[in-house]
């Protein structure tokens, strides 16, 4: 999905290059106002309260606004992403669409700001006021226009700044100049998406394999929470040390520990174009821990892969592997193994039902040999970033 706000001041040309905008990337178009008056006219409750405060001349209240933004965007719960045109204009809204956002399980990916001199918006302006015949738009209305849009607008844009997705661009020149600009700048945003799976699947399914394999097709950092655990047990960290009594028995690492590793990770690793999981998140703790990580990087989880294995399958594999030179210590006692089945039953599939929530869970079969169940993989990421910027 791909998020778009579309910034600038009275008289830049927001609405003409929408249109173009909205052709390109096949987006849906959020607009405060056209979405205001479609709820008016449609009589709805809504649109009522609306209509009231317009009538007496006030401004409709942030929390209609986002009602009907939320409506909207649910009304298209499978489109390729939103263009929004007017919103936020305020500081507040823009906490509000980010809240919004986190809600709908997504995040807003760039802002492109036409930048246009004042004395051309003036201009502009003061020419379609004459073309409409406008008398209420005058000189001394237009410069109020202007003046309120900096007051308001500035601290919107410092905000999206700061979170590394603001972009400023030349909007003057022709409508093909202006809409070439807006297009580079939003395929460069794309470009910086970052796409996250995780690998799901019990003790035995192959889940390391196969991540290792996925991350190098798709050119994504492959992170193992068991791996990284392992290298700091054989540096004999302090963190190893710590860890080593929870290895050695199979059980979850405490997650201050898991956090640490992740996080130094994924801030190592900023060049490849996503993460691929393995073995985190094992519990709902987990899980929105590993949200938080994700959104301090304006991203997210994009999907969730259950690897789906029997029990009996499971443990055969784990018994075999314990006869080789990659066995764990935990593979090397029945008792053992069966122990973390049940844990993984008992504490991760509840995080599998989390993801489903999210629509984010998708399910391969495990039984088939390596390369077929690489390609069911490989099939199911492919698809699900058909539908991801």
């Amino acid at each position: 999905m791909l998020n778009v706000a579309l910034f600038g001041p009275p008289g830049a040309g927001k609405g003409t290059q929408s249109k173009l905008l909205l052709d390109k990337f096949n987006l849906v178009y959020i607009s405060t106002g056209d979405i205001l008056r479609e709820e008016i006219k449609a009589g709805t409750d809504l649109g009522n309260k609306a209509k009231s405060i317009i009538e007496k001349g006030g401004l409709v209240e942030d929390a209609i606004i986002v009602q009907i933004i939320e409506r909207k965007i649910k009304q298209h719960s499978d489109a390729n992403g939103f263009l929004f045109d007017g919103f936020p204009r305020t500081l507040v809204q823009a906490y509000i669409l980010e809240g919004l956002l986190l809600k709908l399980n997504t995040t807003l990916h760039c802002m492109v700001s036409l930048e246009v001199p004042e004395d051309e918006l003036l201009a502009r302006l003061l020419n379609r006021a004459g073309i409409e015949g406008r008398n209420d738009d005058n000189r001394e209305v237009i410069e109020f226009r202007l003046t309120e849009y900096k007051t308001k607008t500035v601290p919107v844009e410092n905000f999206y700044r700061d979170k590394g997705i603001f972009h400023p661009i030349d909007g003057t020149g022709s409508l093909e100049d202006i809409y070439q600009r807006l297009r580079d700048a939003i395929e460069v945003s794309q470009e910086k998406v970052w796409r996250n799976f995780v690998l799901f699947g019990p003790p035995g399914s192959g889940k390391g394999t196969q991540g290792k394999l996925l991350a190098d097709k798709f050119n994504m950092v492959y992170i193992s929470t068991g791996g990284m655990l392992r290298e700091e047990l054989a540096k004999n960290t302090e963190i190893g040390r710590i860890a080593a009594p929870y290895m050695e028995r199979g059980t979850i690492v405490p997650d201050e520990i898991t956090i640490k590793l992740i996080e130094r990770k994924i801030f190592e690793s900023k060049e490849h174009s996503g993460f691929i999981f393995k073995g985190f998140p094992r519990t709902i703790v987990q899980a929105y821990i590993l949200d938080g990580l994700l959104r301090k990087m304006n991203t997210a989880v994009t999907s969730v892969i259950d690897i789906n294995l029997p029990t009996l399958e499971s443990i055969k594999r784990l018994s075999a592997r314990s006869k080789t030179a990659t066995a764990r210590s935990y593979d090397l006692n029945a008792d053992l193994i069966v122990a973390r089945l049940e844990e993984y039953n008992e504490k991760t599939l509840p995080v599998a039902e989390y993801y489903q929530k999210q629509n984010k869970y998708r399910t391969i079969n495990g039984m088939g040999d390596r390369e077929t169940v690489f390609d069911a993989l490989s099939e199911t990421i492919t698809n699900a970033l058909k539908h991801v910027w």
